[in-house]
């Protein structure tokens, strides 16, 4: 089903949160449906845990309008809540309980009925790939499975919509792979808003991305459209002879033409325009002993820093005047 033909499971319209005179979320909109998941990127700093606070109901919002699942959560608190699963940053568990006792307490907390709550948790237990770890104290537990604990526990209830702040914070890399497989999973049957400020993790779990920084949303996307700004826009000459660079520079679609090294340059060109053929046939004319040409594709992190360090630059000079 499209997005046009359901009614969004997260809906946010001109949100604020001021902290004294400074604003740490600064007019953030935007809608999820399900079985998108959503990243909110940036680094330290940028508003994304006091977001996801207010998205969750632990935090008041300065100004603007929540809606989960279609309800209002300044008006019916209650109601959105339940609707929600909330995983913050530090797992919200309790170290001398075992799995199975704390999923039961977790269970109840969500107010889910007394009949159902041994299914509810053996449920969340497979999801989460903690099936034989229901008598296991959750202090013995690696870090790896407290946060797959802390995640069974916000989705005992079933809820529509999901939020994890930093969920692989702490992990090693084995215990990172199966949170995001365990994440992209979960994503196919939830509205999904997950935080991190790692960038690799936003391309492997998510369908949608948020950048914030210092409050305000820069860059808002799928990750198809995020793709085209990762798109190629230069290209690495390698000869055996260099020719000059006057010689390059006089080829269409060029902007700019930096020597690397005797041997290698970066050919800046124009979106739009493919000058790799043009390169190769002038090698080939000129003899050039064309070793190689390789296109070079901007990085997740290269977006972020160009987004963050042009909004940074506006930011100075509003300052200034």
């Amino acid at each position: 089903m499209s997005n046009e033909m359901q009614t969004p499971l997260v809906q946010v319209e001109n949100l604020y949160r001021f902290y004294g005179g400074r604003c740490a979320v600064n007019n953030l909109s935007f809608s999820l449906y399900k079985g998108e998941v959503l990243g909110l990127l940036g680094p330290n700093g940028a508003g994304k845990t006091s977001s996801l606070q207010m998205l969750a109901g632990n935090l008041a919002p300065s100004g603007g309008r929540i809606r989960i699942d279609g309800v209002d959560l300044l008006d019916e608190p209650l109601k959105a809540k339940a609707a929600i699963g909330y995983l913050p940053e530090v797992p919200p568990l309790y170290p001398d309980l075992t799995v199975d006792e704390y999923l039961v307490y977790a269970a109840a907390l969500h107010r889910v009925p007394t009949p159902r709550r041994r299914a509810a948790c053996d449920s969340a237990k497979d999801r989460c790939g903690l099936k034989d770890m229901g008598r296991r104290l959750i202090r013995n537990l690696s870090k790896g499975f407290q946060q797959r604990v802390g995640i069974a526990q916000a989705i005992l209830h079933s809820p529509p919509v999901m939020i994890l702040d930093e969920p692989t914070v702490g992990l090693d890399p084995i215990q990172i792979r199966e949170i995001r497989a365990l994440i992209a999973e979960l994503g196919k049957e939830h509205a999904l808003i997950l935080s991190t400020h790692i960038l690799p993790e936003v391309q492997a779990v998510c369908s949608r991305v948020q950048i914030l920084h210092k409050g305000r949303m820069l860059f808002a996307d799928t990750l198809a459209g995020l793709g085209e700004r990762m798109e190629t826009t230069s290209l690495v000459l390698e000869c055996r002879k260099l020719p000059a660079l006057d010689e390059l520079r006089a080829l269409e679609g060029l902007q700019s033409v930096e020597a690397l090294d005797e041997h290698r340059a970066r050919l800046r060109f124009a979106t739009g325009t493919e000058p790799a053929e043009a390169v190769a046939s002038l090698a080939m004319k000129g003899k050039w002993g064309l070793r190689g040409l390789s296109p070079e594709y901007k990085s997740l992190e290269q977006v972020f820093v160009e987004l963050t360090t042009a909004d940074d630059a506006q930011t100075d000079v509003g300052t200034v005047a």
